[in-house]
């Protein structure tokens, strides 16, 4: 089974810009390139920070984009959201019973979860409350023993790099201790605006950068807090086996400088 994992879209008002990037063209771009190539997907999940301000235009825009997009696209809502406008517009988006943006679907063996973690502003931290644990405990205890596969914008864990493990989930051990029974088979996370793979505790995780501006790895290697480095969108293969992550830079694929008919043979 392939899915698709893009993150961070920052969306702003139509014709606006935010660090000098136009967020709208960079989606239009992606949602594009996934529909030539990645068509046959089983669904694409976005896994937060859909806007830049929480404003109910960006997240028209959004909804506006996805009529016409063909892939089932799951979205999550991260610390840049605002839960009431994110409803406001996406009327029918899955809840849970205490109204967080957050619920699970099976496909193929596997269970997907969409987690809500937004905490508020003016934090830009993430937050799993008692109500969403409550949900969220009693879901995994109906797997079955099915090892679930977790979509989350904020990660439980540090990822090595100063800045952003400021602003990581606030209850990570909490959560941590939550899911440690469960054989999670792989986290998905956002946030973070940088391409990362890892594991903690003996779960695989991964994470895109965002669509419109990154974090560089290294403070003062750009004279800004956030940088100009590419976009990129995950493809996700799954399989009894094993789970590979692509990192798919598609603004920056370019033919390379040969001969068109170069490398053609030789490959077995």
């Amino acid at each position: 089974m392939k899915i698709i994992h893009v993150s961070d879209l920052h969306l702003v008002k139509p014709g606006e810009k935010i660090w000098g990037f136009d967020p709208l063209v960079r989606l239009d771009a992606c949602f594009a390139d996934i529909a030539r190539y990645h068509g046959d997907a089983a669904f694409c999940v976005i896994s937060g920070d859909l806007t830049d301000l929480g404003e109910i235009e960006a997240y028209q825009v959004l909804k506006e984009r996805l009529a016409g997009f063909p892939l089932e696209t799951h979205l999550l809502i991260g610390n840049h959201d605002n839960r009431a406008n994110y409803f406001s517009v996406f009327r029918d988006a899955p809840r849970d019973p205490n109204g967080f943006a957050q619920y699970h679907i099976s496909r193929e063996g596997f269970s997907f979860f969409f987690l809500d973690t937004l905490k508020g502003p003016p934090s830009s931290a993430g937050l799993y409350c008692d109500k969403r644990k409550a949900w969220f405990a009693e879901a995994l205890g109906n797997l079955g023993g099915t090892p679930p596969v977790l979509f989350m914008h904020h990660p439980f864990f540090d990822i090595a790099h100063p800045l952003m493990d400021k602003i990581k989930l606030d209850d990570a051990q909490d959560f941590a201790r939550l899911v440690a029974p469960h054989n999670v088979r792989h986290v998905f996370f956002g946030h973070a605006h940088r391409t990362i793979s890892g594991q903690y505790r003996g779960i695989p995780y991964s994470a895109p950068p965002s669509l419109a501006h990154q974090v560089p790895l290294v403070a003062g290697s750009v004279d800004t807090v956030y940088s100009d480095e590419p976009p990129i969108y995950s493809v996700v293969h799954f399989s009894a086996e094993q789970t590979v992550v692509h990192m798919d830079a598609f603004l920056n694929r370019r033919a390379a400088d040969m001969k068109i008919d170069a490398e053609r043979t030789g490959w077995d």
